[in-house]
């Protein structure tokens, strides 16, 4: 675990960046396979590293808004627009969490859904509602508890909350 931390620490974008693209494209993975109730490979490997490229390129974005939605929530509380948290607390655990995903969690879910249908060509819109609603009822709960980890574990465990995700949805998608 020292040793994981240690690279996280020294280098937290490309870390992101790693977590993400393996742990966010299984996710997907696991996801079609429960949906489609078939253990057949879903994506060709082109498709599979435009994923993994896609979950890259997004983990930068949540790495800045993990960081930057602590400044904001900080720069509430001094202006008193906002109750003063504890630092470790669940309220502010909270706080940051539902910041960061009702403001920046919106741009992340359209523009995942832009990179995702860049390589099959289409303008797939469907069920974006589902994807919005996942930030209430998963992503704001699953951030709270992030937010309660150390900043070093905050990223993997994100990632491995997009293989959570992936699990939920494809049991709600099932063919």
């Amino acid at each position: 675990m020292n040793a994981y931390i240690s690279w996280v620490e020294a280098h937290p974008i490309i870390s992101a960046i790693i977590q993400f693209a393996i742990l966010g494209t299984l996710g997907e993975i696991i996801s079609q396979f429960i949906a489609r109730k078939s253990f057949k490979y879903p994506f060709t490997f082109g498709l599979t590293l435009w994923k993994m490229v896609v979950w890259g390129v997004l983990s930068i974005g949540v790495k800045y808004a993990f960081t930057g939605f602590g400044g904001f929530v900080d720069s509430l509380v001094e202006a008193g627009f906002w109750p003063d948290f504890a630092a470790d607390s669940w309220g502010y655990a909270f706080s940051r969490s539902a910041f960061m995903n009702l403001q920046f969690g919106l741009f992340l879910v359209i523009m995942h859904r832009v990179l995702d249908n860049i390589p099959e060509k289409v303008k797939n819109w469907g069920n974006m509602d589902k994807s919005m609603y996942s930030l209430l009822w998963f992503w704001i709960p699953a951030h709270t508890l992030t937010f309660k980890a150390p900043d070093a574990l905050r990223m993997g465990l994100a990632a491995l909350l997009s293989i959570a995700l992936g699990l939920i949805l494809g049991f709600f998608n099932r063919k």
